[in-house]
């Protein structure tokens, strides 16, 4: 299994944060590893304090089923077949903003999370910082 480098992890979070900047959003930006641990984390001026924790989860719930969090939520809903999920493994957030990191080849090596604004801006700033690694 692939995962994350320390290098690669900065370039997502510095690319988010740009994108966060680029829409006049302040965010919690979370980037875990291939096993789902905090590889990278930084919280904007003035960033809400509850969302830090809505980050990183976002971020281990993508890398936990290697989706993004907001098409978990799709599968979630009462009556899908998801329902509930998002009491399980210590908690998930099924609700967009957390997305898988690829590498050249594909491979999943980590996720990133995002939270701070409209869950719209959460998944625009988290695919931003994803996009880096696609064009490394």
């Amino acid at each position: 299994m692939s995962d994350i480098t320390t290098d690669q992890a900065e370039q997502v979070l510095e690319a988010a944060i740009k994108a966060a900047g680029e829409v006049g959003c302040r965010m919690n930006v979370a980037i875990v590893d291939a096993g789902g641990n905090l590889k990278a984390f930084r919280r904007m001026d003035g960033a809400w304090l509850g969302s830090i924790d809505i980050s990183i989860r976002k971020a281990r719930t993508s890398r936990q089923f290697d989706m993004e969090s907001g098409d978990l939520g799709g599968l979630s809903q009462p009556g899908g077949p998801l329902y509930q999920i998002e009491v399980s493994n210590g908690g998930l957030i099924t609700f967009p903003g957390g997305v898988p990191l690829r590498n050249g080849s594909g491979e999943v090596i980590g996720a990133i999370g995002v939270s701070g604004d409209t869950v719209e801006n959460d998944r625009h700033v988290a695919v931003a910082g994803a996009k880096v690694l696609q064009s490394a």
